[in-house]
């Protein structure tokens, strides 16, 4: 089986299954309560108000229910809900073709909202306040600029990296949330809700086997679920047990932290070749032959998360805890 089914980025397969178990109501989902509550009021005030929703942001790490939470809130408000992402939308005109298309109280949402590039966040200043549209006709001193009128619209962008977002756009958004990572019985209660509705028979150990693994994150917990259930097709007669999740996550290299290879690889280079750091995210990076961004997006939240990682103002620092987790002998380089 492939290494790195935990922090992989998701696959087509993946998308697919997101959508076959994704909550559609906010009471079906599961976690982030104080996000919920606030969100619960808000809709029910626009409703009252008869007014779309404001602007909304919502940021947190890969596979923590983004997507889905906007899918609810579309759901919850009884409007559609028109999907793209930063880099899709490369020139002003993909943008101004789904901006003029939008119908009255629709959500658009945007994906890596911190990717779009700077002419096209420009471009969304005054359909975010204004719901207008400036479109710039001709070149040189006969260029004029034309206004039109949009739609009232509700913008939902969705980012793993809050601080990429220029200050200006953040400022649009009428409300912000960040969506943490959950606790293993929030965990559980996804694996088992899943389960039901692939049909994979599991007993409630190996729901807590898969849960203490699946690194707080729904997205890791679904695809875990779904590797102990190939390997109990094959291993054990389709019923997954305890022993069989265990034997399959193993077999996947992820230990009892939810930590795979690559996470183990990264604590082991800032240990052994950097000392223990501090080390630059760049030199890491270069040194693991990985992209900067995928190491800071995708492995460290969470190993800083189970205290195995520090970011200081001079580069990553393994703590004691990692030393410790790899039994290592070497003590931790004085910063």
């Amino acid at each position: 089986m492939p290494n790195g089914v935990v922090t992989k980025a998701a696959s087509n397969e993946d998308l697919v299954l997101d959508v076959s178990l994704r909550p559609k109501t906010m009471a079906e989902y599961i976690g982030q309560e104080q996000v919920k509550k606030n969100l619960v009021v808000f809709i029910e005030a626009s409703k009252k108000r008869k007014q779309p929703l404001e602007h909304v942001l919502i940021h947190g790490g890969p596979g923590l229910g983004k997507t889905t939470l906007a899918t609810v809130i579309a759901h919850e408000t009884g409007v559609p809900i028109r999907t793209s992402s930063g880099p899709a939308l490369e020139r002003t005109g993909d943008l101004a073709a789904i901006l003029t298309s939008l119908e009255d109280g629709e959500i658009l949402f945007i994906d890596e909202i911190h990717r779009l590039s700077r002419i096209v966040e420009e471009m969304l200043y005054p359909a975010m306040e204004d719901f207008a549209l400036d479109l710039v006709i001709g070149k040189g001193p006969g260029a004029q600029t034309i206004r039109l009128d949009l739609p009232k619209f509700t913008l939902i962008g969705a980012t793993t990296r809050i601080g990429a977002l220029s200050s200006p756009l953040r400022d649009r958004f009428g409300t912000s949330f960040h969506l943490d990572f959950y606790d293993e019985n929030e965990i559980a209660k996804i694996i088992e809700r899943s389960s039901r509705i692939l049909k994979v028979a599991i007993e409630p150990e190996a729901i807590l086997t898969i849960a203490g693994r699946a690194r707080k994150t729904p997205r890791v917990a679904n695809r875990l679920l779904k590797r102990c259930r190939d390997y109990a097709e094959v291993k054990g007669r389709g019923h997954v047990t305890a022993k069989i999740a265990s034997q399959a996550l193993d077999l996947l290299e992820i230990d009892s932290l939810g930590l795979d290879r690559r996470d183990r690889q990264i604590l082991s280079t800032i240990i052994d070749t950097f000392q223990g750091g501090p080390v630059g995210v760049e030199s890491l990076a270069t040194a693991l032959s990985e992209e900067t961004q995928t190491l800071e997006d995708v492995y460290e939240p969470y190993l800083i998360q189970v205290g195995f990682l520090d970011r200081t103002q001079r580069g990553r620092v393994a703590t004691p805890a990692a030393f410790e987790y790899l039994g290592k002998a070497a003590q931790k380089k004085l910063l």
